[in-house]
């Protein structure tokens, strides 16, 4: 495998397993193209000119139910044949899920007439790059293995070659050693062109299937929406949590033991001032331990210094608070709207957050700009890389937080460093 790789591409490309995968897709596509476009015209052509009477109605309605079955298999055939997967179209569901209700759905979704699209403007473009493939493969590959089987015309035939021109006084034969000779390459030009035509010709059914027998923007774009949504739940859920936990085992036990020596430093204040003293004393250490707590688990959550002052205060407050030197770069016109200023801050305190624990750099760089409808965060480090976003890591938490809000995070971390996190969040001013 690694020899053939050393080969020229264009020299690969005729022996290539996607080139035959190709070649068969073509091959299959024309049988098939022609009966999907007689049973769907018959059928809809039939179904249309019934409509004055309600027999039309179920007519329509199969034909393009039938149509929907011919795009599960086209999209099965590109899968397997084309490496194009291609998701199926949202399912024809009627309000009250009897006949007549499933009926008019079918008729209403965009989805089905689509699928009856595919099927008419295919067979033409099948017929078409059927045509030319055939020929390209029949004419490339019988000429170039010329000299193998020219012999069959002198011993079968009663000539002495392939026939290029004749009449009735002159003819002319390809039969001598130089004519063989150039036959075949010319020969072998249709089989190292015939493979790139080829890929030429599958690449419009590669749009004819995915644009038109795959889920509608719309769909797809409620699917991402609801995916959001579950997202963002997920994360508010986990975010009061994690409080929830921080709060109970941080300040609410230490508020719980400020009380009890309180109550101690209450009871002996009379009897032993001097315990209750050092009680009080106690406790006051306490308290300023408890308000750093509460103080912490604020900045956490929503940091007053990034409602007043922006992400250039709250990220060079951050970054001062980091084991690493930070250098903060922040070059903004304005400021986005909170909730996206919110996610800006806590995705940079995560990312240097990870920076500490886990590059072992000596020095990490924080950089927010603005680039048309988009703000955009770097975090650099010269660690020692072998970041990536992994089922269960903090980058994967990260990356579905960034992504609820249309964002994106992208991780470029080779062993050995430096590792770079870039995040995508849209503007809103």
């Amino acid at each position: 495998m690694a020899a053939s790789h050393r080969l020229p591409a264009a020299i690969r490309a005729p022996f290539e397993a996607r080139t035959w995968r190709a070649f068969g897709y073509v091959l299959i596509g024309l049988p098939l193209s022609v009966l999907w476009f007689a049973l769907s015209v018959s059928l809809v052509s039939a179904g249309a000119g019934l409509l004055i009477t309600f027999l039309g109605v179920p007519i329509l309605a199969g034909a393009l139910a039938m149509c929907r079955g011919f795009g599960a298999v086209e999209r099965a055939r590109a899968r397997g044949l084309l490496d194009l997967d291609v998701a199926a179209p949202e399912p024809v569901r009627g309000r009250t899920g009897g006949a007549f209700s499933w009926m008019g759905a079918m008729l209403k979704s965009g989805a089905s007439w689509r699928h009856l699209l595919y099927a008419i403007l295919h067979m033409p473009w099948a017929v078409f790059s059927f045509s030319v493939t055939v020929a390209l493969w029949a004419w490339g590959w019988s000429l170039f293995t010329y000299p193998l089987w020219q012999w069959t015309f002198p011993a079968w035939v009663g000539q002495d070659g392939i026939q290029l021109y004749g009449d009735a006084t002159h003819s002319f034969y390809l039969d001598a050693p130089f004519e063989i000779a150039v036959t075949s390459l010319i020969g072998l030009v249709f089989v190292l062109i015939g493979p790139w035509v080829l890929r030429g010709l599958v690449s419009v059914d590669r749009l004819l299937v995915s644009g038109l027998l795959g889920p509608s923007r719309l769909a797809s774009r409620v699917t991402e929406l609801e995916s959001d949504r579950g997202v963002v739940v997920d994360t508010a859920a986990a975010d009061l949590r994690r409080i929830e936990r921080d709060l109970h085992d941080g300040a609410q036990a230490r508020l719980a033991a400020l009380a009890m020596d309180l109550g101690l430093a209450k009871e002996k204040l009379a009897r032993d001032p001097q315990a209750a003293a050092v009680l009080v004393d106690e406790a006051h250490g306490e308290v300023k331990l408890a308000l750093q707590e509460l103080r912490d688990l604020a900045r956490g959550i929503h940091p007053a210094v990034l409602t007043d002052r922006g992400l250039d205060a709250a990220l060079s407050a951050v970054a001062s608070r980091c084991a690493v030197p930070v250098a903060v770069d922040v070059d903004l016109p304005a400021r986005p709207v909170p909730a996206i200023e919110g996610i800006a801050y806590f995705t940079v305190s995560e990312l240097l957050q990870n920076v500490t624990r886990h590059s072992r750099a000596r020095r990490a760089w924080v950089d927010v700009w603005r680039t048309g409808d988009r703000l955009m965060l770097q975090v650099r480090d010269d660690g020692v890389g072998g970041a990536g976003i992994g089922d269960g890591s903090g980058l994967a938490g990260l990356s579905e937080r960034v992504g609820a809000v249309d964002g994106v995070l992208a991780v470029d971390s080779p062993a050995g460093g430096p590792t770079t996190v870039t995040v995508e969040l849209p503007w809103r001013a």
